[in-house]
């Protein structure tokens, strides 16, 4: 009882009666002990074929289960496959199917298989164990398949079965009333022999998946007839509303040309009749024929906005590539539709382009232009001259041959006007380049501005833009002939940048030290002088120190300490830190080649500023 209680091996029942047998007992007690291990071991055996049988019966019902759920009939079969190898502990289970076209039977689902030529057999009716179960619609079982002649032997079959390397297999026909629809197997890689419950477990199992290949038959023919019905009523729905839609477009189209709607007003438009999403795109991903047809590529359509042979982009419908013709006709009307829009928005743009290049153009060339006039232009295009401006000259600066340098220079007078309009200046092409007019922000230099305008045209040609500036210019207003002179200092600074291989930066004359004093034409030397040193003469004003003096002997010694420190009369020591100072003020730099002539020069022209102003 206790060895039951725990579920003992059958290997422990011998244990009781072999310590007895060694203790001496008589034979009467080893005969009763002798009774009760059979009567044990019977009691086992048949609690074990009871729980097997409540695992069989609760793996059909789970599969009886997933069957009333079916939603994937492969997924019922491979359950199937993989309880029948698990209950009836077999090494490889299958499934197979017949074919009623081709005339055999075909493995649909295998557990536990290893060879691929195994799980692509076919089998004639007829042929091998599954063969003759499909023809016969009758279990067969054998313990030693290559020893047994029941069934027709053929080189392809029995490759693939000593591929798998099977021995015993048992078969079992899925059935549909009288109908043979496949075979259901489990197979051992060693001689077994099959007992009568587990051919009938196989069975019960088979029976559920033919259940279950017929209602996923039967389902699969619904769902096709239903569809069907719905692509029939979609149909006559589709071509009882084709008039009446495409005289929507047609309304709608008209009232957005005639309001002077926009692009997008277009685009929301037709994806709002179409059923999907319209974008336009001025650089098409997607090619798309020049005359307006609409092409299908991938899962878009898309048409191409053009006019007289220029296109200018592409309407791209995606989410309904299934178009019928009305739906591309109306696709294609609203692309001419566009053309037409972006053709007047255009000659709009470059009309306004103009008159703000032409106003530019008279304020450097005929400044002395009536000054009312010039200003009531500057209202018109909403340009306040009342505030200060800057000049800047903007180049695109690479060898190019000539019709590309047109194309170049024509791309960067487009992106300066925009640039323009959009910050109330102006712009205009001139030579080789183009000019802008531009106002100066609170708290904005000439510099930050010429930098600025580098980067934004540089990131709209996709190429550098050099930028020139001038210093800053006053009010316009006041001063129209001062524009001018200061295009003629931010073209020279242009220069500069090219000759210093300074392409596609952005600069102001003020930045270039004494090369941008040389540049300037007003000659701003106090400026120079406060950029350079300034930092050193505000330090003696405020501490009553000579740093001055100290750089003045300095560079008059040669740029020599012990030259320095006889000069003033002073120790060496003393010396280096007031040079260590200036060091601090100016840069650790102020030494190199370029800084020092710029501080000997600041330097001489500061000292010499009492003379120049006598």
């Amino acid at each position: 009882m206790e060895l039951l209680a725990r579920g003992a091996a059958a290997e422990a029942y011998d244990r009781p009666v072999l310590l007895a047998r060694a203790g001496g007992a008589d034979a009467a007690a080893l005969a009763e002990l002798e009774r009760a291990k059979q009567l044990a071991l019977r009691v086992r055996a048949e609690l074990e074929g009871r729980r097997r049988r409540e695992a069989e019966l609760s793996a059909l019902f789970e599969t009886a289960h997933d069957l009333a759920g079916l939603r994937d009939l492969d997924a019922v079969l491979r359950a199937i496959v993989q309880r029948a190898r698990s209950l009836l502990g077999t090494e490889v289970a299958y499934l197979s199917l017949n074919d009623p076209v081709a005339g055999d039977t075909y493995m649909r689902v295998t557990d536990g298989s290893v060879s691929a030529r195994f799980q692509q057999l076919r089998l004639a009716m007829g042929e091998g164990l599954g063969g003759l179960v499909a023809q016969t619609a009758r279990p067969y079982v054998t313990d030693d398949y290559f020893d047994d002649d029941r069934f027709r032997h053929t080189r392809t079959i029995d490759a693939g079965v000593r591929d798998e390397g099977l021995v015993a297999i048992l078969g079992v026909p899925l059935t549909l009333g009288s109908q043979v629809i496949g075979v259901l197997f489990a197979a051992d890689r060693r001689a077994r022999v099959f007992e009568r419950e587990q051919v009938a477990l196989l069975g019960s199992f088979a029976a559920h998946a033919a259940v279950a290949i017929d209602t996923a038959n039967l389902l699969s023919e619904t769902r096709a007839a239903l569809t069907e019905l719905e692509r029939a009523n979609g149909i006559i729905r589709d071509r009882s509303g084709v008039i009446e839609r495409a005289s929507e477009v047609h309304d709608r189209l008209t009232e957005l040309v005639l309001r002077g709607g926009g692009v997008q007003d277009v685009v929301d438009a037709v994806s709002e009749v179409l059923g999907g999403t319209v974008e336009f795109t001025e650089a098409p991903r997607h090619r798309a024929s020049a005359d307006g047809r609409a092409v299908l590529r991938g899962a878009d359509v898309t048409a191409a906005v053009s006019a007289g042979g220029e296109v200018f982009g592409a309407l791209v419908l995606r989410g309904n590539a299934r178009l019928d013709p009305v739906d591309r006709r109306t696709l294609e009307r609203a692309a001419m539709v566009t053309s037409l829009l972006l053709l007047a928005r255009r000659s709009a743009g470059e009309a306004e382009q103009r008159v703000r290049g032409e106003l530019l153009d008279d304020l450097i060339d005929t400044p002395d232009r009536d000054r009312g006039l010039l200003e009531e232009r500057a209202a018109r295009l909403s340009a306040d001259f009342d505030v200060p401006h800057v000049v800047l000259a903007a180049r695109v600066d690479r060898p190019a041959a000539e019709e590309h340098a047109r194309a170049d220079r024509r791309r960067l007078w487009s992106a300066a006007s925009h640039l323009a309009a959009t910050h109330r200046g102006l712009a205009s092409t001139r030579d080789g380049g183009t000019v802008l007019l531009l106002p100066l922000r609170p708290g904005d230099t000439a510099a930050a501005v010429a930098r600025r305008t580098a980067l934004d045209l540089g990131r709209t040609l996709r190429e550098p833009v050099t930028v020139g500036a001038s210093c800053a210019v006053e009010a316009p207003a006041t001063r129209p002939g001062a524009i001018a002179p200061a295009y003629a200092e931010a073209r020279r600074c242009l220069d500069a940048l090219a000759l210093l291989g300074r392409t596609g930066e952005g600069a102001a004359v003020e930045e270039l030290g004494f090369l941008g004093l040389l540049l300037a034409d007003t000659r701003d030397i106090d400026g120079f002088v406060d950029r350079t040193i300034g930092q050193v003469i505000a330090y003696d004003r405020r501490r009553g120190t000579d740093l001055v003096g100290t750089l003045d002997a300095y560079f008059a010694s040669g740029m020599s300490p012990a030259r320095t420190k006889d000069r003033l009369h002073v120790h060496v020591n003393t010396v280096a830190q007031r040079l260590e100072r200036v060091a601090r003020l100016l840069g650790d730099d102020w030494q190199s080649p370029d800084r020092s002539f710029e501080v000997r020069l600041a330097l001489r022209l500061h000292l010499m500023a009492p003379a120049l102003t006598r």
